[in-house]
């Protein structure tokens, strides 16, 4: 197929250089002049495509730690095990116990998104010590507390997911989500857009929670 101009597509490219204007090629869904329909370069066709892209080139780094297996079980370059070494500010950790601490998720679904993490490298809940167990429960409660108090939140999600299959992002290192919900917190831009929408920076909210940690823990 001949452009508009005269070139032909260069097939095999892989490369979209033209979103969505005026086709006489037709869709399965449809118009193909519709503003979420592509161009495929490697034949010219209109092809619908629902998504939207947010492009976030700092996560290769996430991405290819991964890869090389950073994180998914060896202790040495954990992130949970590296945390504590870290300064509060730079490990976006909120408080620190005894055999457990908590942090911010890097990758919140919600602001002020949490992790009780055990310091020591455990990747299941079975395998955890009493004491662990105890701590991460009352470090637990009290950061429900305190997002209560500073984010007025309605709800949590709490949870853990064990084992790369169970969709562990650092499978080796045991870590619970603590995840505050509001009333309006489910709205269109997860469902449709693909987009989750963060209203505070990651420092701001460590602060804030850190701040309004009790000091006896």
């Amino acid at each position: 197929m001949t452009r508009p101009g005269g070139t032909d597509p260069a097939r095999g490219t892989g490369h979209v250089d033209d979103v969505a204007g005026p086709t006489s090629v037709p869709t399965a869904t449809g118009s193909a002049d519709d503003p979420l329909v592509i161009r495929d370069a490697a034949t010219g066709a209109a092809v619908p495509d629902a998504f939207q892209r947010l492009w976030n080139p700092h996560r290769m780094a996430y991405i290819d730690a991964g890869r090389e297996g950073k994180g998914r079980g060896h202790d040495d370059d954990c992130p949970f095990c590296e945390a504590p070494h870290k300064s509060d500010e730079d490990g976006l950790i909120v408080a620190r116990g005894e055999h457990a601490y908590v942090l911010l998720n890097l990758f919140p679904y919600n602001n002020g998104h949490l992790l009780v993490c055990p310091y020591r490298h455990v990747p299941l809940y079975d395998e955890a010590t009493p004491d662990e167990l105890r701590e991460i429960g009352e470090l637990t409660q009290t950061a429900m507390r305190v997002l209560r108090a500073v984010s007025h939140c309605d709800g949590f999600n709490i949870g853990m997911n064990q084992g790369e299959v169970a969709g562990a992002g650092v499978a080796g290192h045991l870590h619970q989500h603590i995840v505050p919900r509001w009333q309006s917190d489910a709205n269109f831009f997860p469902i449709i857009a693909r987009t989750k929408s963060m209203s505070q920076l990651l420092g701001e909210t460590r602060r804030l929670v850190a701040d309004g940690w009790p000091s006896e823990h």
